[in-house]
């Protein structure tokens, strides 16, 4: 990809936002028509439900692997020297930081990528949400919250293993990443067809892992042909929502591809619901909405448990997760049981509980 005119013509970090915005504008209305939803995932397997959410979420899951995969053994893209291999990561970070957020994302209905699509459809629970997440993101990622992100970040790392890379610390090759990812395709269309999800629904949530797997691409051959180095990555929302803070706090002046994504997600959300009739306004005064503090402290877990995780259910699990980095595939499984735990004792009572209706019936993700 020959970045070059796009940098002669906007320099290096315009470049940046210039991918930043399109591949949340694609992240976005991906994100909003397939109702992608890690946790909505989570809870088809806790509430016995039909596995629509779990098919979605494994297709993007899924189409993630298999194309950075394919990327990766074909030498278009490199990943060791990103932030998952050219440093030690802490995997009590992962633990920890997972688990908060998993509990976080049930009390407040909705992971970081979800909150942002369901504010930028028009609920005003999820845009509260939002900004007390990036207000403790910032407090952790560069505020008062760095000592004690630190001191738990700092128990186990990956140097204690032997690495951060799955396929090598298992001395398997790189083409063993490209069949794992066909195996979870496999599975994840087989979930598609036993849950009889919608094509375009499916075809939705792939979209979104397709989405990661261009973000590193773009990247990645941007960090080739820019003059200061950068590392390549791929979408994350947890990060970009502290960076963003520090800009508004005069911390930091230079814009991105953190601020891009952002803007293009919200932007890419909101032309959906528009165009597709489901924007929507949604206040707390509404019947069966939860206390305002349920979502305030799911807010402030959420927030410090995706910084120190290094990561959201996207920027870990799903960008994290297509390297096959342990770290990243550690915290995605701890956010998987966080949430899985919080579900069955916060709601538990109410959703399982004897003649308290259809416990298979699906619930809305906000």
């Amino acid at each position: 990809m020959n970045l070059v005119p796009l940098i002669d013509l906007v320099g290096e970090s315009g470049a940046a936002f210039v991918g930043g915005v399109v591949l949340g504008l694609l992240f976005g209305f991906f994100a909003q028509r397939s109702a992608y939803c890690t946790r909505s995932a989570v809870l088809d397997l806790t509430r016995g439900r039909n596995l629509t959410a779990l098919a979605i979420w494994a297709a993007g899951f899924a189409v993630a692997i298999l194309g950075v995969q394919m990327l990766l053994t074909l030498g278009l893209i490199s990943a060791t020297e990103t932030r998952f291999f050219s440093t030690a990561q802490s995997l009590s970070g992962a633990i920890i930081g997972g688990l908060a957020f998993g509990i976080g994302m049930v009390l407040t209905r909705g992971c970081v990528s979800r909150l942002l699509v369901l504010g930028s459809s028009g609920n005003l629970r999820a845009i509260f949400s939002i900004v007390i997440i990036a207000a403790v993101g910032l407090a952790t990622y560069s505020g008062v919250l760095v000592p004690l992100r630190d001191t738990v970040g700092g128990l186990w790392s990956t140097a204690q293993i032997g690495g951060n890379d799955l396929l090598a610390d298992a001395r398997v090759s790189q083409s063993a990443g490209v069949i794992a990812g066909i195996i979870l395709l496999a599975a994840a269309l087989a979930l598609a067809m036993v849950s009889k999800v919608s094509p375009w629904r499916f075809i939705g949530g792939a979209g979104v892992g397709a989405t990661v797997a261009a973000g590193w691409y773009f990247t990645y051959s941007l960090s080739t042909q820019v003059f200061d180095p950068i590392q390549a990555e791929s979408l994350s929302f947890i990060r970009p929502l502290a960076t963003t803070g520090e800009i508004a706090l005069g911390s930091a002046i230079t814009t991105g591809m953190d601020q891009g994504l952002l803007i293009g997600t919200i932007l890419g959300a909101f032309l959906a619901s528009l165009i597709f009739r489901d924007f929507r306004v949604a206040t707390f005064s509404e019947a069966g909405v939860p206390s305002i503090w349920r979502y305030v402290i799911g807010s402030i877990l959420m927030g410090f448990g995706g910084i120190l995780a290094v990561g959201c259910t996207i920027g870990a699990g799903l960008t994290g997760g297509s390297v096959l980095a342990i770290s990243s595939l550690i915290g995605l499984a701890s956010m998987i049981t966080g949430a899985a735990i919080a579900d069955r004792i916060i709601d538990g009572s109410r959703i399982f509980a004897p003649g308290q209706g259809n416990r298979h019936a699906t619930l809305p993700a906000e």
